[in-house]
């Protein structure tokens, strides 16, 4: 049979081809893994229940299971190994405050084979999925199991305070002893459900130094990207209505507050992106692989939309088979989508490796741009990028009149007043027209008689009647003073009783006030000594 180490080299070739962890092969891993934890929990089932106390949190407990059996265990095709338990009764507390019964927690770890990640972590750990897309079980290092068992009564306490969070929900921690190695596994709540298919994944740290995916990470069908690569394919972010980002946000800075009371850092937000209008066979509304119609996650407070919600409904009231726990959101095309996330990898602790790897990093790059950072600088820095750049909130549209709709009736009313004093002004020119051709008419008797008034005073024109000049006045006077000010209302009386010759005179006149008054003047003195 051929195997793979950790490090990437192959053994020799086969027919076939499995994975190896610290020289154990993958179906002996899976193996182990289900005969250990079917064990440990129904030999678990015995005990009373009881109040957690603080000396729970540290007990561990073992047995040994040989591949012929003993009086206790079955005999398995396995190796021998030996399996612990931590804290077995501080995490059955836990799966009771999420509704975890026992049988259920076996059927779907032991009586279901377990489905193998084909996208291992960067830390070479492997990942095992549920047939019921529940639990996820990883493999740890050393330093974050131990890590894990000082944060148990921390962990404990935030629970019983808030169980509606998107950190990760620990339902168990193992650890399998065979060939000389230990493998320590954790039991968690499954974030993003395989019957629903992600047409986007990214790890999103808050940080920009190398978060871009690699070459090799983006050729895979199922690439998972990261910061850069959110901002160059949702620059615009993603849109949930007002409720929904409040209730969002509050549950991040609840979570990163935890976080870093506990000294938390170098966590990530895992963010999977279902695109609905891209509903495929299998995906929410639809039957599974397998034949069977895809259901959601009995687990409370395990979906994302669950996670985040302060109400306090049920379960089964939020999660339906259209939305499959997720929350729904909007792209700025108004695109809809169904938002699956969580707090993933919380630890890892700000210690002394961390603090070198920070100091070493700050000295060639900007500091505040690397990954690694002290616990209340990532925080800050975490909620700003989800806040700013990931998620954002829907305006809300509200009935107000616009400004097109506030000034449509000033505009027409000075429209029409335009136009109003346009006919106006036509009528009246109209009329001036009409006058002027009879005085000029009345005055065609002698072609020089009233032009030539001025040089030859001896021409005397006909003497109209008294109301055919103050006619002709009053027309000329609307004529000259139509765009002079109010002011010049005074002179009308005077401009009245002139003839003709002070009309064409004064038609050519401006509207400034002494002008009109000297021409007017002028004209009046020399029209009435012809008269006279």
């Amino acid at each position: 049979m051929s195997t793979t180490s950790e490090n990437g080299m192959e053994g020799p070739r086969t027919t076939s081809r499995e994975k190896t962890y610290k020289k154990t092969t993958s179906s002996a891993l899976k193996g182990a893994i289900q005969l250990g934890i079917g064990y440990t929990v129904g030999n678990l089932t015995s005990k009373p229940d009881r109040d957690v106390l603080m000396q729970d949190f540290y007990v561990v407990e073992s047995v040994f299971l040989p591949s012929e059996g003993s009086n206790l265990t079955p005999a398995h095709h396995y190796p021998d190994f030996r399996f612990k338990t931590y804290a077995p009764l501080a995490f059955r507390y836990f799966r009771d405050l999420f509704g975890i019964k026992p049988d259920d927690y076996l059927y779907s770890l032991v009586n279901e084979p377990l489905i193998e990640l084909a996208n291992p972590g960067a830390s070479g750990s492997l990942f095992y999925l549920t047939s019921d897309d529940e639990f996820i079980i990883k493999t740890v290092q050393h330093k974050e199991a131990k890590f894990l068992q000082r944060l148990l009564p921390g962990y404990y306490m935030n629970l019983n305070q808030n169980p509606r969070t998107l950190l990760p929900k620990f339902y168990g921690l193992y650890c399998i002893q065979t060939g000389g190695f230990n493998i320590r596994l954790v039991v968690m709540n499954n974030v993003l459900p395989r019957s629903v298919k992600m047409h986007y994944k990214y790890d999103l740290k808050g940080s920009t130094y190398k978060r871009r995916a690699s070459r090799k990470e983006r050729e895979k069908a199922r690439p998972t990207y990261k910061d850069l690569d959110f901002q160059d394919m949702h620059e615009e972010g993603l849109y949930f209505d007002t409720e929904t980002y409040n209730n969002l946000m509050k549950t991040l800075q609840r979570d990163c507050r935890v976080l870093e009371s506990f000294k938390i850092m170098d966590y990530s937000l895992l963010l999977g992106v279902h695109v609905l209008d891209h509903r495929e066979v299998g995906e929410p509304g639809q039957t599974g692989g397998d034949g069977r119609r895809n259901v959601g996650q009995r687990v409370l407070y395990s979906t994302a939309l669950e996670s985040i919600q302060g109400d306090g409904k049920a379960a089964e009231v939020v999660t339906t088979d259209d939305t499959m726990g997720g929350i729904p959101a909007k792209t700025h095309k108004d695109e809809k989508l169904l938002i699956f996330l969580g707090i993933i990898d919380i630890l890892q602790s700000y210690r002394f490796m961390k603090k070198l790897e920070h100091s070493w990093k700050a000295l060639v790059y900007d500091g505040d741009s690397v990954s690694v950072h002290r616990p209340a600088f990532y925080a800050s820095r975490f909620l700003k990028f989800m806040s700013v750049r990931v998620f954002r909130k829907n305006q809300p549209i509200r009935f107000s009149p616009s400004k097109r709709t506030r000034t449509s009736i000033p505009a027409l009313k000075s429209s029409s007043q335009e136009i109003l004093s346009s006919q106006a002004d036509e009528r009246r020119e109209d009329e001036r027209r009409d006058r002027l051709g009879g005085a000029r008419s009345l005055a065609s008797l002698d072609g020089q008689a009233v032009f030539g008034s001025f040089l030859r005073p001896d021409l005397v024109p006909a003497n109209p009647s008294f109301y055919d000049a103050s006619s002709m006045g009053t027309i000329s006077s609307s004529s000259i003073y139509v765009n002079v000010e109010s002011q010049t209302g005074e002179r009308d009386d005077v401009a009245s009783s002139s003839t003709f010759t002070l009309e064409d005179s004064a038609i050519c006149l401006t509207s400034e006030q002494s002008t009109v008054d000297v021409d007017i003047d002028r004209d009046d003195g020399s029209v009435l000594d012809v008269y006279l």
